[in-house]
């Protein structure tokens, strides 16, 4: 994509960039905030270029990740184009062919990762193109070859692991992050950006959405239980910030470090974070919880999906089906 400076002339936005040639253009915009500007100037730029380059993935995925602004897109974007934009980000988009996807699918299986990963940086590149697609930038997106969806993990801590893991977690933020996890079954996103002034600790609950509006994917309100409560009272009063996970007085933005380090002292099996989330969901199945509930726990807006994951642990699956076979 060309540089290019917005600017203003007559109390109008305007976009003003150079052609090869040398020749200086401008061009008045239609908008009436530095925003919206900056959106039009960009989509002028990449109709300008399309006819005579071609738009170059690289160019298609930057311009899609300001579309993005400030959703978790974007922020998804950025980190898979540090692996996609380097094999793939000089091609035309029209050009991308089923041979391109599969050879860039075999080096990434050579340098170990795995297919969920693969098919997510593959998705963001298949996102991109529609969105370009719909915007006229291109004519036609070309299909983007992907690995097959993985299985579902199937990753539960014990109650004895999960006790080996909250004792092995030194570091004040880490267990408190863990202990988050495991009481509000949230995803670690969603504590990650939790802030204080969610957390009613006289009326014992948290909520874990920062909007009432739009989607908020898994973020419910919760009860604060005894096991989560005194250790909020503590955290609260050494708080440094806004944020509930903090460290030094800054927000956390991820304890992969630190929780695979706790992992590792417990001397459990590996495990993630969002392994937390499946545990909570387990016990609740375990105890009895109606999936009704535990779906509203998660988060989930259909509680078909709570049922296909955890209707197994509970002590009351099947069990009907199994009085009717007394003989």
């Amino acid at each position: 994509m060309r540089d290019y400076r917005i600017g203003r002339l007559k109390g109008r936005f305007v976009v003003m960039w150079n052609e090869p040639d040398g020749a200086r253009r401008r061009y008045r915009l239609a908008a009436d905030t530095a925003k919206e500007a900056e959106r039009e100037a960009r989509d002028l730029i990449l109709q300008t270029t399309a006819p005579t380059s071609g738009l170059t993935v690289a160019q298609i995925w930057e311009a899609y990740r300001v579309e993005m602004g400030e959703r978790r897109q974007a922020a998804k974007l950025a980190q898979t184009g540090r692996n996609v934009l380097p094999e793939l980000g000089h091609m035309t988009a029209e050009h991308i062919s089923s041979d391109d996807c599969r050879a860039y699918i075999a080096k990434r299986r050579a340098a170990g990762r795995m297919d969920g990963t693969i098919r997510t940086e593959l998705g963001c590149l298949r996102s991109a193109l529609i969105w370009a697609q719909r915007q006229q930038l291109i004519n036609r997106g070309p299909r983007i070859e992907m690995p097959q969806t993985p299985p579902p993990r199937e990753r539960y801590l014990s109650r004895r692991e999960v006790s080996a893991l909250i004792e092995a977690a030194i570091e004040p933020h880490i267990r408190l992050a863990i202990l988050l996890m495991l009481t509000t079954a949230g995803r670690s996103g969603a504590l990650f950006e939790l802030t204080w002034n969610r957390v009613d600790l006289e009326r014992r609950v948290i909520k874990l959405s920062s909007s009432d509006i739009g989607p908020r994917k898994g973020r419910a309100t919760v009860p604060i239980n005894d096991t989560l409560v005194a250790a909020l009272q503590t955290a609260r009063q050494a708080a440094l910030s806004d944020y509930v996970i903090e460290w030094g007085g800054r927000r956390v933005r991820s304890i992969k470090t630190g929780f695979n380090a706790a992992v590792l002292r417990a001397g459990i099996a590996h495990c993630t974070p969002h392994d937390l989330r499946r545990t909570a969901g387990r016990f609740m199945a375990e105890a009895g919880v109606p999936i009704e509930e535990i779906a509203q726990y998660l988060g989930h807006t259909n509680p078909n999906v709570t049922r296909s994951t955890y209707s197994k642990f509970s002590p009351e699956y099947l069990r009907k089906a199994a009085s009717a076979l007394e003989f």
